[in-house]
């Protein structure tokens, strides 16, 4: 084993490039972020100057029950205006939720998103979870997870397409599940951060499913797919009223400022943007996959979000090892060595611009052709 592997690795989170900046003296400017799975196109210039426009509506409140913008999510959606509830991002609405469930048994889907757990470690009940099998291309086998819903599980939690691994149940499969999952009294959480990436939304998401199931909530937000995470705008949709009531009930009041529910009305009707980002991510997503195919040291699986999932397999070579190649030509991937139930050497990239791309196949080809 190499010098440098004997001491303790770095651990980047998909973000830190600040960290980054730190440890190898590389200028955070100039870093590419393949990590952060954060759409390339960046904030819409339309959204960006109504908003330099409109400054002055921090001079108010925003409506307490956020009507405008819960009528514009219904639309863009496809649901009921009462349906659906705002928050400071998707990670108030996780906890929310969580918290408010309580489950004494939480069943999480896995490898995936550690926030799941954090927030479950939180309430007292247990945690387990449900590894997605590698030789399956992590899609989920239903009858195997119908076995390990024992009877005291009341909680399940999934990602819609699921991170780290880049795939999804479709909604007829969602469908079977929410069935399942009432027989069993079971409540479900569906994050589906990236479902707008996927190459046919309407072929995976579960929102359509919350009219006829009243066990389930969906979480979105505009993070990833507006490039927007720090406006911190999330959006649950479930049809369970009793339940929304009570997760109301424990939010703060006006916990979405004035800025970020102007800015979510603007976002979702920006139909332009909308189509350039799904067109740029369609493609070259299709582009990145039918390269990687070619290598011979790396495992592509399919991928429904935004990212790619590869598994290294050359003798030798770490998930470490590659992140720091990549790293030091100023492109930061994530080495996926710190998700739990994903044994083995694996990395991710998110989606970025054309050159960015061709630049990060021609770096890891270096190492796994």
């Amino acid at each position: 084993m190499s010098e440098k592997h004997t001491q303790p690795r770095p651990a980047f989170h998909g973000s830190d490039v600040e960290q980054i900046e730190k440890y190898y003296g590389i200028p955070k400017e100039s870093i590419v972020r393949f990590g952060a799975n954060v759409n390339p196109l960046g904030l819409s210039d339309s959204v960006r100057e109504s908003l330099s426009e409109h400054l002055d509506i921090i001079t108010s409140y925003p409506d307490r029950d956020y009507r405008s913008l819960r009528q514009v999510i219904a639309a863009y959606c496809g649901t009921d205006m009462e349906y659906v509830v705002t928050g400071n991002g998707s990670t108030e609405l996780i906890s929310l939720l969580i918290s408010q469930r309580n489950a004494r048994h939480a069943l999480v889907i896995g490898p995936t998103y550690s926030e799941y757990e954090r927030e479950l470690s939180l309430t007292g009940g247990r945690i387990s979870q449900y590894c997605l099998d590698e030789t399956r291309d992590f899609r989920l086998d239903m009858e195997d997870l119908g076995h390990a819903l024992t009877d005291d599980v009341d909680f399940l939690i999934l990602c819609n397409p699921n991170n780290p691994t880049s795939s999804a149940l479709t909604r007829d499969e969602l469908r079977s599940l929410a069935a399942m999952c009432r027989e069993r009294d079971i409540f479900i959480m569906i994050d589906e951060t990236y479902v707008e990436f996927a190459p046919s939304v309407e072929e995976i998401t579960g929102i359509p499913l919350v009219s006829e199931f009243d066990n389930l909530m969906i979480i979105r937000g505009v993070s990833k797919f507006f490039a927007a995470p720090g406006l911190r705008l999330g959006y649950g949709v479930t049809s369970n009223r009793r339940f929304l009531k009570e997760l109301k009930k424990h939010q703060n009041p006006w916990s979405l400022n004035s800025i970020g529910a102007y800015a979510g009305e603007l976002m979702l009707k920006d139909t332009e943007y909308i189509r350039r980002t799904r067109e740029l991510i369609l493609q070259e997503r299709a582009r990145c996959l039918a390269v990687l195919k070619d290598f011979r040291y790396v495992k592509v699986y399919p991928a429904y979000g935004n990212f790619i999932l590869l598994k290294l397999l050359k003798e030798n070579l770490t998930s470490f090892d590659v992140f720091e190649h990549a790293v030091r030509q100023g492109m930061m991937i994530r080495d996926c060595s710190s998700f739990e139930g994903l044994p083995g050497e694996y990395v991710r990239f998110c989606i970025m611009k054309p050159e960015d791309n061709t630049r990060l196949l021609t770096c890891l080809k270096e190492l796994l052709e």
